[in-house]
C-alpha cells in the first residue's frame, strides 16, 4: 500500500516507520527532522528498536504521486491547512485516517474531502520526539480504528489488519466516536495541568492537590460528554485517566512537549471543544475554562 504520513512528528514517525517495513511510505515533516532522516535514517528507540530508511520531504509540493492511505498526524490547529495541501494527492478512493488529539478534527477534514473516505483512530502508545531523526517509544499501547459515518467499516478493518501486520497492535471499533471522546477526557484532565505546572504525568497523582484536580476535571469533562449523548461512566473514566497517568508517569505530555518547544498548544481542540459542547448543552464548564485561561496566560 502507498501511504503518506502528513505531519511526521513523534506519532507520525513512529507509525510511519513501522508501516514502512511492508509498504511504501512517504513522510512530510519539519526541515531538521527530514534532513536527519535523509542523512542518517530514522531511529526508533525504547520499547521499539528500529532503524529504517524512509522517503522524507518538507512539503507536499515535492510529491507528484497519489496515495491509497494518508495518515494525518498534524496538530489539530494545522488540520485544515494540511488537508488543503494533501487534497491534490488523493484519488477517489484514497482513505484519510486522522490520528490526532481533540474533538474537532473530523469536522475540519470533511470540509474539503468526501466524508465517506475519512476514518479516525486513537492510540495509547507513549511516543516522544527526542530529537531530529530519533523517536522514543516510551510505552506500549493499543490503537483503535473506526469510521465516523458508517460508510467504510470494511476499509477500517482492512487498515486495522495492515497495522497489525506491521507490528502495531490495533483493533477495529464500531464506536470510534466514543473512543475519541474518552481520549479527549483523559487529555483534558492531564495535558493542561502538566503544562501549567511543568511536571511529568506521574506527578499529578503524587501531589494530593493535583490528584484532586485531575478527578474534578475528569468528572466535568465526562459530564459534558454525557450531555452530548455519550454513555460514559464517571468512575470508569477516572480510572482510565489514572491508568494513563500511571502508564506514562515518566513522560512529558504532548502539550507540555509543545510548550517546552515554543509551539502552539492544542488546548482549543481539547478543552476548548469540551467547553463549546458544554455551553451548547447547558452544563458546567468552569474547570475547563479555567485551564484554557491559565494556559493562555503563560504562552
Amino acid at each position: 500500500m502507498k501511504i503518506l504520513v502528513m505531519g511526521a512528528g513523534a506519532i507520525g514517525s513512529f507509525f510511519g516507520a513501522l508501516l514502512s517495513q511492508k509498504n511504501k511510505v512517504v513522510f512530510v515533516g519539519r526541515k531538521n527532522h527530514v534532513q536527519e532522516i535523509n542523512k542518517n535514517y530514522l531511529k526508533i528507540k525504547g520499547k521499539t528498536n528500529l532503524k529504517t530508511k524512509v522517503i522524507a520531504v518538507e512539503s507536499v509540493d515535492e510529491i507528484s504521486e497519489d496515495f491509497d492511505l494518508i495518515l494525518l498526524t498534524v496538530k489539530s490547529y494545522d488540520t485544515e491547512n494540511a488537508v488543503k495541501e494533501i487534497k491534490k494527492l488523493t484519488l477517489k478512493n484514497t482513505t484519510i485516517l486522522s490520528l490526532q488529539n481533540g474533538l474537532d478534527n473530523i469536522e475540519k477534514i470533511i470540509k474539503y474531502v468526501d466524508k465517506k473516505n475519512v476514518l479516525a483512530a486513537v492510540t495509547s502508545n507513549g511516543i516522544i520526539f527526542e530529537k531530529p531523526g530519533i523517536i522514543n517509544h516510551t510505552g506500549v499501547g493499543y490503537t483503535t480504528i473506526g469510521e465516523i459515518y458508517n460508510t467504510k467499516a470494511g476499509k477500517a478493518k482492512e487498515i486495522t489488519k495492515l497495522f497489525n501486520e506491521s507490528g502495531i497492535k490495533a483493533s477495529f471499533s464500531s464506536n470510534i466516536k466514543k473512543e475519541i471522546w474518552e481520549k479527549t477526557i483523559v487529555n483534558s484532565s492531564v495535558n493542561p495541568l502538566t503544562t501549567f505546572f511543568n511536571c511529568k504525568n506521574g506527578f499529578l497523582l503524587e501531589n494530593p492537590i493535583l490528584k484532586n484536580l485531575v478527578k474534578k476535571i475528569c468528572m466535568e469533562s465526562t459530564n459534558i460528554a454525557r450531555s452530548s449523548n455519550l454513555n460514559l461512566d464517571f468512575d470508569e473514566m477516572y480510572q482510565k485517566t489514572k491508568s494513563v497517568i500511571i502508564d506514562t508517569k515518566n513522560n512529558n505530555s504532548s502539550m507540555l512537549q509543545s510548550f517546552l518547544n515554543n509551539k502552539p498548544l492544542e488546548i482549543d481542540s481539547i478543552n476548548g471543544a469540551l467547553v463549546d459542547f458544554g455551553k451548547k448543552n447547558g452544563v458546567d464548564t468552569m474547570l475547563n475554562e479555567i485551564l484554557i485561561f491559565s494556559l493562555k496566560s503563560i504562552i
